[in-house]
């Protein structure tokens, strides 16, 4: 019964850092970027918007263009944010390879 019992308790750590890690993450920002710097945005560790920044050569393009400049910038700070989430949960697993949003069940 103690193996159960070590298992458990290791259980319970990993659970605390993996909550550690989970705040860590939200307090990351990562930029994404389109049309070669036309458009920034900053995008928070649990995806919240939080800056758009379009140069003004992109305001001379059509509305259509400017969207999904927009998109395009949103897509690659979200991807950002993935790789620099699976990075701070691989400080914390040890190279295993879970889901950022991984909860174990107690």
């Amino acid at each position: 019964m103690t193996n159960f019992s070590d298992m458990l308790s290791k259980a319970k750590a990993m659970q605390e850092k993996m909550k550690i890690a989970q705040e860590q993450i939200k307090k990351i920002e990562v930029e994404g970027v389109s049309g070669g710097n036309l458009v920034k945005v900053v995008l928070s560790g649990d995806y919240e918007l939080k800056t758009i920044e379009i140069n003004e050569q992109a305001k001379k393009e059509s509305q259509e263009i400017i969207n999904d400049l927009i998109i395009a910038a949103y897509n690659n700070a979200k991807e950002n944010l993935k790789k620099k989430s699976a990075e701070e949960l691989s400080k914390v697993t040890g190279g295993l390879n879970l889901p950022t949003d991984f909860k174990l069940p107690f």
